[in-house]
């Protein structure tokens, strides 16, 4: 069967593109972005676009489609003269007519074009044709092609914009378990997006503009630099000379991308009461109320929230764990297994290895893995509640925090007590027949001081963040190390806790200024660390959550 061969032709409405006429660009598939490969159209003239922004494939002169690469932003309607802005953004491929208009990258940053028509050239075989759309964008099928319905706009609420006016290089962030975060966004504003509750990680390619950069030194320095200045007795800490920028620069990163997500703050709102839950019981333990975020990062302040290795709970306690910390899980009941359950850790340190040894844990076809235990298995599961489970997380911490003298003298308790939830403090000092446990925190430290001397040791952590490229987090590529004295998993983790920290404080200042224990950090929201954030309103933040 033979498919014949057609080319497409575009009219670009802005930059230097605009001013060549119709623009005749080779099919059966014409990929378009910064760099677009062989064959491609070369849009490096414009901002905000992506290598590979979006996919046109023609697969008969009727059957013209257009498709988003991963999550790029591309919006499509019937003719040019729409506010791009009204629009959200395609999911997947749909059906261009000619005189269709679209959109590639934000709406006040990209690129307009008009779609004219699919041009005849010559006979290839259908064959040839689905292949190259195929390797183009493997989600481009004809059978997955809807039409468009230029009806479903997003509401023009007035989303406020985040950091400050003038925003250059931001990312957009639809964000999967394992958080690949390499795009740009556009300012929060009417060009913010849905996104996700939690960003897992970002990448060093997202600039943040000096500006913004010293709107966040303020909350670096109370939440971070203080604390830990505190606790090692060393005042010189504070002098910016002796930050370690690297960390405080990936925490802006994240920050600039946690504020594009209405999911983000949406969340925040549903989980008032239970972070000032938190943030009352750590003043009270005399402990960092920046801890607060570590429930939200590892469940959202879910209780039910269950990970692959069976840790469960708004902290995501693993079963030996909780046992450690005299939470009770018992009577804990296996997929398929009828009756009372048979599982009740009796260990306090995991198995080395727990994905792969621990009883709890078993295979998946596709070589995953996930929890033997069922959801709401255990006769008796405390990691599920919240006051007893906090307490246990204080007791944890007291011992990097206050207890550990090298972590303290370092400068570097309030990072590695944050690492400490995700990569274990010393798991060695509780059962030394387990054996060493080189990526806990202790240990690690330790290594990064042999390294590289002590005077260096309160950059421990940002010098440690090394797996940013293409080595992201997650079950697939935690165990990579990237030559650090952490995994890669870890790695990603106390700068996204961080960033959530400094928002939830501006939201909850601005919304609940006058509630304990908010009360305390409304004058944060009036000097110019919140007033560089245009933080959202609980009405829109409860809009954005369905309530």
């Amino acid at each position: 069967m033979s498919q014949e061969r057609w080319d497409v032709v575009l009219t670009f409405l802005q930059g230097p593109l605009s001013f060549q006429g119709d623009a005749v660009c080779r099919g059966p598939v014409v990929r378009l972005g910064t760099n677009p490969g062989p064959g491609g159209v070369d849009l490096s003239g414009y901002r905000g676009l992506d290598d590979r922004q979006a996919v046109i494939s023609v697969y008969d002169g009727t059957s013209v489609t257009l498709a988003p690469v991963g999550n790029n932003q591309v919006r499509v309607a019937t003719h040019p003269n729409v506010n791009w802005a009204d629009l959200q953004p395609i999911r997947g491929p749909v059906k261009l007519s000619p005189g269709d208009a679209f959109h590639l990258g934000p709406p006040e940053r990209g690129i307009s074009v008009t779609f004219v028509e699919a041009r005849r050239l010559g006979v290839w075989q259908e064959h040839e044709v689905l292949s190259e759309a195929a390797s183009a964008n493997p989600e481009v099928e004809p059978t997955e092609v809807k039409d468009l319905d230029t009806w479903k706009g997003i509401p023009r609420w007035f989303i406020p914009a985040v950091l400050v006016v003038g925003i250059s290089t931001a990312v957009i962030i639809f964000v999967n378990e394992t958080s690949e975060i390499d795009r740009d966004i556009s300012p929060l504003g009417e060009g913010s997006v849905k996104g996700a509750e939690l960003v897992l990680r970002v990448d060093e390619s997202i600039e943040v503009e000096e500006e913004v950069l010293d709107g966040l030194r303020g909350p670096f320095m109370d939440f971070v630099v203080r604390p830990n200045a505190e606790a090692a007795g060393d005042d010189s800490l504070k002098e910016e000379r002796n930050w370690d920028m690297r960390y405080f620069e990936f925490v802006s990163r994240s920050v600039v991308v946690h504020a594009q997500s209405r999911a983000f703050w949406a969340r925040l709102e549903q989980v008032k009461d239970d972070y000032a839950y938190v943030v009352e019981e750590l003043q009270a333990a005399d402990l960092p109320e920046i801890f607060a975020a570590i429930p939200y990062h590892e469940s959202q302040y879910r209780s039910s929230n269950q990970s692959p290795a069976c840790a469960e709970g708004y902290w995501q306690f693993q079963p030996e764990v909780a046992n450690r910390m005299s939470l009770e899980v018992a009577q804990c009941r296996f997929r398929g297994e009828k009756g009372s359950g048979s599982y009740t850790p009796s260990r306090i340190v995991p198995k080395i290895g727990v994905l792969r040894n621990a009883v709890y844990v078993e295979r998946t076809a596709n070589d995953g893995y996930r929890c033997r235990i069922e959801e709401n298995g255990c006769a008796v599961d405390e990691r599920r509640n919240l006051a007893l489970s906090t307490q246990a997380a204080l007791k944890m911490f007291e011992q990097p925090y206050h207890d550990d003298d090298l972590i303290r003298r370092s400068g570097v308790a309030v990072q590695a007590t944050i690492l400490s939830h995700n990569t274990g403090y010393w798991d060695e000092r509780y059962d030394r027949e387990s054996g060493p446990r080189q990526w806990n925190i202790r240990p690690a430290l330790e290594r990064f001081i042999n390294r590289n001397g002590q005077e260096q040791a309160a950059r421990f952590y940002g010098e440690s963040i090394t797996c940013v490229g293409k080595e992201y987090s997650g079950i697939a590529n935690s165990n990579k190390s990237c030559n650090s004295v952490l995994l890669n998993q870890p790695q990603q983790y106390a700068y996204s806790v961080t960033a959530v920290h400094f928002l939830a404080v501006c939201y909850y200042a601005m919304n609940y200024g006058g509630d304990e224990p908010f009360r305390s950090w409304r004058k944060r929201y009036e000097d110019r660390y919140c007033s560089t954030l245009s933080i959202p309103t609980k009405e829109q933040a409860r809009k954005w959550g369905g309530r």
